[in-house]
């Protein structure tokens, strides 16, 4: 057992699935699903619907992981950490409804959204309805400090939104700019997830604050990967180009901007905005990033961003199994192929 988790913390180990990541804790995510689905009850007859379709195509559970394993760090999980994994859970569920709302998205990994099977205005009330629940769940159990770290991570998020919408209208995004984006945007929520597991067992602020950092690290270097995906870095080799259809810039393509001559600069953001077939015009960015080193470079950030991580985590836990399957649990979302 020891040398096959020793292999799994290697970078370049692949062999790991999402049921070896949750085996340690299989029994602690059995208590929180079962909490969930009861944080999640109606009386209503189309509510009540809507959360059994939302429990039945729940994701791979990375979020709640990573709260039940900051809180096993510090001590036996308990009904607070539990807690905090709903809250999560929650409040989570209920910015993917509503973001699907606000892109007019019809899919979430792979079935019907909210809004494509009840319509917009259905899907904005369930979304309320989940934010409702994850705040009484937090306030009826005086779990304030966990309310708190949540609600600065929503309002980060939302802030992130909003300054991605602004800078893509002119697409005058630096490295800066974009690192506070998904700082905002996608590393708040996992920060907030270590945080709110490392509060549950454990009362220093100090290693509070370490966790929260280190969940920042991860959920910027998680980003980092999104990016390197658009761009074919993934088992099919082949670009999404998602990102380029959306006007977004990401870290490939802004230091590939940083490395060539401003007509070069112009004539790609140009290429962006123009009407050309997709598919050649995601050919063109993709070879204009490799031309400069974009994908490499972004894959040196990644891995700096996790080696960060992985020492700052050295620093507040003690050695142990729990400390390896959080790393584990690392290594799996940072260093996915899909």
């Amino acid at each position: 057992v020891k040398a096959l988790k020793t292999a799994y913390l290697r970078p370049d180990f692949m062999g790991i699935s999402v049921s070896d990541i949750k085996a340690p804790i299989a029994t602690e995510l059995e208590v929180f699903e079962k909490m969930f689905r009861g944080s999640m009850k109606t009386s209503v007859p189309l509510l009540d619907t809507i959360m059994n379709y939302i429990v039945r195509r729940k994701g791979k559970q990375v979020r709640p992981m990573f709260v039940l394993y900051s809180a096993a760090l510090f001590g036996p999980i308990g009904d607070r950490t539990y807690r905090g994994a709903s809250l999560v859970e929650l409040l989570h569920t209920a910015t993917l409804v509503h973001d699907d709302v606000v892109d007019d998205s019809y899919q979430r990994r792979g079935f019907f959204s909210i809004n494509a099977l009840w319509k917009n205005k259905i899907a904005v009330l369930v979304g309320d309805f989940l934010l409702s629940k994850g705040l009484l769940l937090a306030v009826e159990n005086k779990d304030y400090d966990l309310l708190e770290i949540l609600s600065n991570a929503v309002r980060e998020m939302s802030e992130g939104e909003l300054l991605q919408l602004e800078r893509a209208r002119f697409m005058d995004v630096t490295e800066e700019v974009y690192f506070e984006i998904i700082r905002k945007k996608t590393a708040s929520l996992i920060a907030s997830c270590c945080a709110i597991g490392a509060a549950s067992n454990n009362n220093s602020s100090e290693v509070i604050q370490k966790m929260r950092r280190f969940g920042e690290l991860i959920g910027l270097a998680f980003q980092i990967r999104d990016d390197l995906f658009d761009f074919g870095d993934n088992k099919s080799g082949k670009p999404a180009g998602i990102d380029i259809k959306e006007k977004k810039l990401t870290l490939p393509l802004i230091y590939a901007f940083t490395q060539c001559s401003g007509s070069e600069v112009r004539r790609i953001k140009t290429l962006i905005r123009s009407k050309t077939p997709d598919k050649k015009k995601i050919a063109e960015v993709v070879e204009f990033i490799n031309q400069y080193g974009g994908l490499v470079y972004a894959r040196k950030k990644m891995t700096e961003l996790k080696n960060e991580a992985f020492a700052l985590l050295e620093q507040t836990a003690e050695p142990g199994d729990r400390r390896e399957d959080l790393l584990i649990l690392v290594n799996f979302v940072i260093e996915r192929e899909q």
